[in-house]
């Protein structure tokens, strides 16, 4: 069935590999989340069908006079630019998010949880359970939010947007800093609660419990809000490819 289907041209000379290069309806492309997402599924289809095609069907030329790379380039051309304006945004969204985290926690830190001994220096609460969790939370919140914040800088700043970056380099450093944002955050609301258990371990105990509760509710619901985004991300980059395996097999 190859030999049948790769030699075919239309009646402009477009063949198979100009007709991969077209831009998808939007209704086949809406099927995942974002500009950049769509880019990289019409990306990851035009590869896969240049990958079946002899090379001399890359530099063939229609009537136009446009090689199946042209063709693309000239078709999607408006959706890299929304990509590059999707992937710059929330890049730059979830950024700020990850500053705002690194200074709470940063402060945090300084401003020790029952004070510090005058003359030694030393934490008064440091040998509860609770300021260990506080202290190691802290931490973790302060270097993954520092990490998410070079990683989103990266794709904001330093990122060629080239066709190609398109395929795997920018969705894994959104997906890396994703996942570091969202663990700062719950590092974040680790310490906030440590903080409580260390501040009403004694009275009130209903207190920290309470706030322990809002803080897992919180982290749920962010959880929820950004786990689609996250399904998108990793099916488009690392399952995508699997969808072609079998049909290899049946073109072959």
């Amino acid at each position: 069935m190859k030999d049948l289907i790769v030699p075919y041209k239309d009646e402009n000379d477009n063949n198979i590999l100009h007709l991969a290069g077209r831009l998808a309806p939007p209704r086949q492309r809406n099927i995942v989340v974002g500009a950049a997402l769509q880019m990289q599924r019409e990306l990851l289809w035009f590869r896969e069908v240049e990958k079946m095609v002899l090379p001399s069907f890359r530099e063939r030329k229609n009537r136009d006079g446009e090689t199946p790379w042209d063709l693309f380039t000239k078709e999607h051309k408006d959706l890299m630019k929304e990509g590059e304006k999707w992937m710059r945004e929330t890049a730059a969204q979830s950024m700020l998010v990850a500053t705002l985290i690194a200074t709470v926690v940063f402060a945090a830190a300084l401003t020790v949880p029952g004070g510090s001994n005058q003359d030694t220096g030393i934490p008064v609460l440091l040998r509860k359970k609770s300021f260990i969790i506080f202290a190691v939370s802290d931490a973790i919140a302060l270097f993954t939010s520092l990490t998410s914040i070079l990683v989103f800088l990266s794709i904001v700043l330093t990122s060629r947007y080239a066709d190609d970056d398109f395929l795997e380099l920018l969705p894994s450093r959104l997906m890396f800093g994703l996942i570091t944002l969202f663990i700062s955050i719950i590092s974040m609301m680790v310490t906030f609660t440590a903080t409580f258990f260390l501040l009403f371990s004694h009275g009130v105990t209903w207190a920290p419990i309470l706030v322990a509760v809002f803080a897992f509710l919180l982290v749920t619901l962010y959880f929820s809000m950004q786990c689609r985004l996250w399904a998108h991300i990793i099916r488009a980059t690392y399952c995508s490819r699997l969808i072609f395996r079998p049909r290899k097999h049946i073109l072959y």
